[in-house]
């Protein structure tokens, strides 16, 4: 038996365990993929996989639904991979360990995949019943959403009828998302110079950080790893001759980094005192982000044997200190709040992954705003920045923000139906994280989408949970939805 198979509803949670199990990092999800495609297979229901492993699956109208006009359910297959240290899953192989801790599922050391799993697992429950009223469905199943929208922008739409949207991307219940900011990722490139140099390697690690979304939590104020880092190394220049031997943190853009790693060499005489400052430096760290980040925790380390040199390749002075200026310089974080919308962030960047490779240093950000035209402002800041220092900015994954729609048919009956539901009405918002409505309603003419989902709590983070209550009322939820005539 599964770990969830004595919840309810049966078929979600079934369908979320079985899926669970199979590995769906972004850009490998050939196995979910082909497991979607055999579910539609085995019922005779009409499928498409094309050739990025997007999945469309139909199931034609229930019995008096042969007229209503058709529904889309949407959602994407792949997640975020995260874990903890010392965590031996391997995401391309191994499914993961599902836990129940109260009205909670978690999964034991790594992300869960409630983004987007559980839209997922509600679409295959409602595809595989035969007692569930419905007009036809059209259920989309996108790749690659978690790593800028690549799915989406290659699907191919043209087999769909339906001009109305639900899209199950969304974590709080009671919240109908009706609008998203647009965004891409944005890669700054600065070429390195290496050399030979001796001294004693010193290892600085920042942990503990609260991480998350990088849409949906940049409000929070949590710290970056990364720019922690920065910090840490613009600090310790002044005083210390040293040099960049590593550097790496973060690996999604998407995501608020919670660790980041950097290994110097300088001379052995002044390890002691780096070591000594660092701690210092730490301390007020920890002080400015006792709220955000309770738990920061900055490690130094250092080679063993004192005293004795070590040869090592490490970064030229000059490119040393280029790379520390450039993670200063560039922004992060929240650029502009909305005007129109109160407390709706409007502008934001996440330096979401830090890699010192061979040649070049790179990082990359999650660039996200509401409005076409601030976004456009804020590329073109970090190109003039990286420019300027010899180095060059490349955009990808550039998908629209998704309009607000004053005549939505959609949203009015949802709100209908969540008020005879709930009892009270629900809150009607925009979001600053972006969700694949604006692609899709570029590609389908008069598109009517509204976004929703059960409650989910650290998304993609390794404290990442799923609420059981919430995911049974947004089920019923939908079930009514469908069956609205």
């Amino acid at each position: 038996m599964g770990v969830l198979s004595e919840l309810e509803p049966k078929k979600v949670f079934h369908y979320f365990e079985e899926i669970s199990r199979i590995p769906r990092p972004s850009y490998h999800e050939e196995k979910i993929s082909d497991y979607l495609v055999e579910f539609a297979r085995a019922r005779g229901l009409e499928y498409y996989q094309d050739e990025l492993k997007n999945v469309i699956i139909i199931k034609e109208a229930a019995p008096g639904y042969e007229d209503v006009e058709p529904l889309i359910l949407q959602g994407h297959m792949d997640m975020v991979c995260e874990k903890e240290p010392g965590c031996t899953i391997d995401f391309e192989r191994d499914g993961l360990e599902l836990c129940i801790e109260g009205d909670d599922i978690t999964a034991r050391g790594t992300t869960l995949g409630g983004d987007d799993g559980i839209a997922v697992a509600y679409a295959l429950a409602i595809l595989d019943s035969d007692d569930i009223p419905h007009p036809r469905l059209e259920f989309i199943c996108t790749v690659a959403e978690e790593v800028g929208m690549d799915g989406a922008m290659g699907l191919d739409v043209s087999m769909l009828k339906g001009r109305k949207l639900l899209n199950l991307d969304s974590e709080e219940e009671g919240i109908m998302l009706v609008s998203c900011a647009g965004g891409c990722s944005a890669q700054c490139i600065l070429p390195m110079e290496w050399e030979q140099v001796s001294g004693q390697k010193m290892t600085i690690e920042v942990s503990g950080l609260k991480g998350g979304h990088s849409g949906t939590e940049i409000d929070k104020g949590r710290a970056n790893a990364n720019v922690l880092m920065g910090r840490i190394l613009l600090e310790l220049e002044g005083s210390f001759p040293y040099r960049i031997v590593s550097l790496a943190g973060g690996s999604k853009d998407n995501a608020i980094p919670r660790e980041s790693r950097v290994q110097l060499v300088l001379p052995d005489h002044m390890a002691a005192q780096m070591s000594e400052q660092t701690a210092q430096i730490a301390e007020t760290l920890c002080r400015e982000y006792s709220t955000s980040d309770p738990d920061i925790c900055v490690k130094v380390t250092g080679d063993e044997a004192q005293g004795v040199d070590t040869e090592v390749s490490a970064l030229t002075e000059s490119k040393s200190h280029q790379a520390v200026a450039l993670l200063n310089i560039l922004p992060n974080g929240i650029q502009r709040m909305s005007d129109d919308i109160r407390g709706l962030v409007e502008t934001s960047l996440n330096l979401g992954v830090l890699l010192l490779k061979e040649d070049e240093l790179s990082l990359r950000y999650a660039v996200r705003s509401s409005v076409g035209s601030a976004k456009e402002y804020l590329l073109r800041q970090l190109s003039l920045i990286t420019g300027e220092m010899g180095g060059n900015m490349a955009c990808s994954g550039n998908y629209p923000a998704w309009e607000y729609r004053k005549d939505s048919v959609l949203r009015e009956d949802m709100i209908r139906i969540f008020q005879e539901m709930y009892g009270r009405e629900p809150q009607v918002e925009a979001i600053h994280a972006g969700l694949e409505c604006g692609i899709l309603a570029g590609k389908i003419e008069d598109l009517d989408c509204v976004s929703i989902g059960p409650d989910m709590q650290g998304v993609h983070t390794t404290e990442e949970k799923l609420s059981i209550s919430s995911t049974r009322r947004t089920w019923d939820y939908v079930l009514r939805v469908i069956a609205c005539k």
